[in-house]
C-alpha cells in the first residue's frame, strides 16, 4: 500500500509503516539535515532488500562518502524525499513533484503531523500570546489539501496531546476533515509510547481518518507490559564516555540485552554509531552531580531553588524550576523533546561515574531508533531530529493496526 509522509522529520513514523510493508511514495520535509537522514535511511532499506548492506556499513565506517552511498541507490528512490516547506507558495510545486512520483499508482494512506510547538503546553508557555499568530497553528489546513487531492482511504495525523486543549484548533481540524470538501470521518486516541515497548513516557494524540461519512471507531491496540528499565536493558551495553567524549564508531562494551534483541534496536551491526556526548562547563557538571545524587537517593528532581547560590545563573526562581532532569535509570525516561538540541540539562545521564548529559545514541535508543539508524548533520541536528520524532516502535504498532483495517 502506497503512502505519503507529510512533515516527515527524520522518518520515525515512516519507519513503522515501512516495516509493515507500506510503500513510501513521497516524504515532504523542510529541514535539509532531516531530508538527508531520510535519504540515508532509504539507502539502508534498499540495500537491505538486495542483500548489499555492506555498502551501507562502509558508509557508517567512513569508507565511502555519502555521495557514493547515494550513487548506489536508484534515483527514483532518493527523489521520494521532497525538501520543501509546505505553504501557499510551495504546495502546487509539491503536488507536481508527487504527481510525477506517483504516476498511475493509487495513494492508500497519508501520514504525518505538523510541528507541535504551536500546540504544546511548553511552547505556549515560552512564547506566550504570540503563539496565537504562529503560522504552525494552521498547518493542518495544508494537510487537508493533500487529502482532497490524493483521496487516500485513510490518514494518520500525529501530534502532542496539547492539541486537544490549544484554543479550538482540534475542533477546527475535525470540522475541516469531516467537511464535504475533504470527506473524512475521524476518531482519535491518546497513546503512550511506553505501552509499545518504548522506554519513554511519551503521550501523543493520534487522529485516524477514514474516507467517507460512515462512522467508525478507532481500532484497539495490543499493548505491551513495559517491564524493562533504562540502566539494565537500554544503556548497559554502551561504552562509558566522558562529557564531550565518545566517537562516531565504537565497539559495544557487553553482550546484547534481551530487550535490545527482542525489539531489534541492536540488530546486527558489530559496532555502535553516534555514541557522542556534548561537552559541559564545570558549573553545569557540579549541578549535574547534585541532581544525580538526589535522584538516586530520593527519586526526586532537583529544583532550581535548591542549587547553591554560586552555581545559579537565572534570576527566575518561580517558574521552570525543574531545569535539570536526570533520566530515570529504574524505569522509563521522561519525554524526549527537540529542546535537547539546545542543552542537555533535561537529560542528565543517571550515573555518578559518568556525569554528563545523554549521548546521541542514548537519546535515539530512548526514542526506540535502532542502532543502524544514522542521523545526518552533526550533533545538534541529530538531537533535534530525535527529539521531534515519533518513536519507531510506537509507529510500528500504529502501522500494524492501520494495516489490519484496510
Amino acid at each position: 500500500m502506497n503512502y505519503i509522509d507529510l512533515f516527515a522529520g527524520a522518518g520515525g513514523l515512516s519507519e513503522g509503516f515501512i516495516k509493515n510493508n507500506f510503500n513510501p511514495v513521497a516524504h515532504v520535509e523542510m529541514d535539509a539535515e532531516a531530508c538527508n537522514t531520510l535519504r540515508t535511511r532509504i539507502a539502508y532499506h534498499y540495500l537491505k532488500s538486495i542483500n548489499k548492506l555492506t555498502i551501507y556499513n562502509d558508509y557508517l565506517l567512513d569508507k565511502i562518502t555519502r555521495e557514493e552511498l547515494y550513487n548506489s541507490i536508484p534515483t527514483y528512490k532518493l527523489n521520494t524525499v521532497i525538501q520543501e516547506k509546505i505553504d501557499d507558495s510551495t504546495i502546487k510545486d509539491i503536488f507536481t513533484q508527487i504527481d510525477t512520483l506517483i504516476g498511475s499508482k493509487k495513494i492508500h494512506l497519508i501520514i504525518g503531523g505538523p510541528p507541535c510547538q504551536a500546540y504544546s503546553l511548553v511552547g505556549r508557555n515560552r512564547v506566550g500570546k504570540a503563539i496565537k499568530n504562529d503560522h504552525r497553528n494552521f498547518l493542518f489546513k495544508y494537510y487537508a489539501e493533500f487529502l482532497k487531492r490524493y483521496k487516500p482511504d485513510y490518514f494518520v495525523f500525529e501530534n502532542v496531546t496539547g492539541l486537544l486543549t490549544a484554543q479550538d484548533y482540534f475542533q477546527q481540524m475535525k470540522t475541516l476533515f469531516e467537511s464535504k470538501s475533504v470527506g473524512y470521518n475521524i476518531d482519535f486516541k491518546i497513546l503512550d509510547a511506553s505501552e509499545f515497548g518504548v522506554l519513554q513516557s511519551r503521550k501523543r494524540v493520534i487522529i485516524l481518518g477514514k474516507r467517507g461519512y460512515k462512522m467508525f471507531e478507532f481500532p484497539k491496540f495490543q499493548t505491551t507490559e513495559n517491564k524493562w528499565n533504562i540502566k539494565d536493558d537500554l544503556f548497559s551495553d554502551l561504552p562509558k564516555i566522558k562529557p564531550g567524549g565518545g566517537k562516531n564508531i565504537m565497539e559495544y562494551s557487553s553482550k546484547v540485552t534481551d530487550y535490545l534483541e527482542q525489539f531489534e534496536l541492536r540488530n546486527g551491526l558489530p559496532f555502535v554509531t553516534q555514541h557522542i556526548a556534548r561537552p559541559h562547563n564545570v558549573r553545569d557538571l557540579k549541578i549535574y552531580r547534585i541532581a544525580i545524587k538526589k535522584w538516586l537517593r530520593t527519586k526526586k528532581r532537583l529544583l532550581y531553588t535548591e542549587i547553591p547560590e554560586e552555581l545559579k545563573t537565572h534570576n527566575n526562581q518561580e517558574s521552570f524550576l525543574d531545569r535539570f532532569k536526570v533520566v530515570n535509570p529504574f524505569g522509563c525516561s521522561h519525554t524526549i523533546v527537540a529542546h535537547i538540541e539546545k542543552d542537555g540539562h533535561y537529560y542528565i545521564y543517571p550515573d555518578l561515574k559518568q556525569i554528563r548529559s545523554i549521548s546521541i545514541r542514548e537519546a535515539a535508543r530512548i526514542q526506540s531508533f535502532s542502532d543502524d539508524y544514522y542521523f545526518e548533520g552533526g550533533r545538534g541536528a541529530a538531537f533535534k531530529q530525535i527529539g521531534n520524532a515519533v518513536p519507531p516502535l510506537m509507529a510500528l504498532a500504529l502501522a500494524k493496526v492501520v494495516k489490519g483495517i484496510f
